[in-house]
């Protein structure tokens, strides 16, 4: 007797027929559109996101006074939690992408929908703040000669622009989750 494998024949079953009443309410996956999650528009959001915080946090760390003001202290620490959230997201769209996965489950939209709005009103929130104290300083207060305004506006526009890049990611995820 020879020890080598003979193949096997496992019955399937016939696809179902696709006219007739009973498969009229069968639903039809649209494809993945550019900025949901796992696709190239939001590793290209998710990575825009992580580019314009990371030059916000940058530009405010070269300033030597930003600790003593509670709103750029704010801004740095809601940029940072930012950051981290764009990079680990632009991280799952890498391995999406690299194993050509499609992440539609509903839980995954849910994390990436409540992470994204979240984090977005969080660094809209501390810019915000950020960009009322430049004003205070630059125009009520006049002493922009002794502070560093051009730096602090910066790091403001930076973490303005950010946020605004998080903004496509979420009402994506949140008119997917919606849809559902």
């Amino acid at each position: 007797m020879s020890s080598v494998s003979r193949p096997t024949v496992h019955p399937v079953e016939a696809p179902p027929l696709t006219d007739g009443p009973q498969n009229a309410l069968i639903r039809v996956r649209m494809k993945d559109v550019q900025g949901m999650p796992g696709t190239r528009g939001s590793l290209s959001l998710r990575l825009t996101q992580f580019a314009f915080g990371l030059v916000s946090i940058c530009v405010m760390a070269t300033t030597s006074d930003f600790r003593s003001v509670t709103a750029f202290r704010y801004l740095v620490g809601a940029v940072s939690v930012q950051i981290l959230w764009s990079l680990s997201m632009a991280i799952v769209d890498i391995y999406a992408l690299l194993v050509r996965r499609s992440l539609r489950k509903q839980f995954i939209f849910r994390l990436f929908t409540i992470g994204d709005g979240i984090i977005s009103t969080l660094t809209y929130a501390a810019a915000c703040a950020a960009a009322g104290i430049t004003v205070l300083i630059d125009n009520d207060l006049d002493k922009c000669s002794m502070n560093h305004c051009a730096r602090f506006q910066t790091a403001t526009a930076m973490a303005y622009i950010s946020c605004f890049a998080i903004m496509p990611s979420f009402l994506l995820n949140f008119w997917s989750l919606a849809s559902q």
